[in-house]
């Protein structure tokens, strides 16, 4: 398995800053790394480097893609003769939460997945739900406002916000029942073929439980507790376009070797 790297925006020859450290992480562990131009590959162009040797599997690790803009990157991935790992499909199952709610919704909070135009208050009178959290299919508001909302009205100004800062809302609106949870005791796992990982190596029975539900070849789990203590799944993601958070980019890399 070979890795896929954005490169630097002005010398296609050196990782994009955001990676150089993985990059580097990655080609001491043995690793071939390659790179492409993430402009060059928006206006149609997919020109790996090094040239001569895009074989085999490749697994991308890059900046977050539509699932549309993802099936392009596999296809020109297989158009230079090799193989993606995570395909389009895999990459939708994890990306887009309504795509990994049913397998794990009796772990995480409870979600109505509507439109930006559904009557949000025939929608949520039955819920019971005292506050929501508000996100499109992928992110949820990062501004100062944040996406917890108190009321319908409060939602639907999260919805407006969230499309007016981003440009658009991704796939729909997933309202969340807001539950209460210890924000500090969020932390990521990776899910690669099959295994969990963690980064101090305890890896939670829920992860592996998770990482036996989802038919993906890899994505991450962010996990955090409750006021009582049971662990809760907040999101699910894609492995590729998911950020280390506190790895070490060495551990994450031993990750993939293992």
């Amino acid at each position: 398995m070979h890795l896929l790297y954005p490169c630097d925006p002005f010398d296609k020859k050196k990782p994009d800053e955001a990676y150089e450290e993985e990059f580097s992480a990655a080609q001491s562990a043995g690793f071939t790394c390659f790179l492409f131009s993430s402009e060059d590959f928006e206006l149609g162009e997919f020109k790996p480097r090094p040239t001569n040797a895009f074989e085999g599997e490749i697994l991308y690790r890059g900046w977050m893609l539509t699932p549309a803009r993802y099936a392009q990157l596999q296809e020109a991935i297989e158009s230079k003769g090799a193989t993606a790992v995570v395909t389009a499909e895999d990459y939708r199952r994890c990306h887009y939460l309504p795509e990994w709610y049913e397998q794990c919704k009796d772990v995480t909070p409870r979600t109505i997945v509507l439109s930006k135009d559904d009557d949000f208050t025939t929608s949520l009178s039955t819920t019971g739900w005292s506050a929501y959290f508000v996100k499109d299919f992928v992110k949820s508001l990062t501004t100062s406002r944040g996406s917890v909302a108190r009321s319908v009205a409060e939602v639907r100004e999260v919805v407006d916000l969230i499309e007016r800062y981003r440009g658009q809302l991704e796939g729909g609106v997933c309202i969340r029942e807001l539950e209460d949870l210890l924000p500090e005791t969020e932390e990521r796992y990776f899910v690669f073929r099959g295994k969990a990982f963690a980064r101090d190596g305890v890896v939670p029975e829920l992860v592996k439980d998770i990482a036996r539900r989802i038919e993906s070849p890899f994505f991450s789990v962010d996990i955090v507790l409750n006021r009582e203590g049971t662990p809760r799944l907040i999101e699910l993601g894609d492995g590729q376009v998911s950020d280390r958070k506190k790895w070490p980019a060495s551990t994450f890399i031993e990750a993939l070797n293992g």
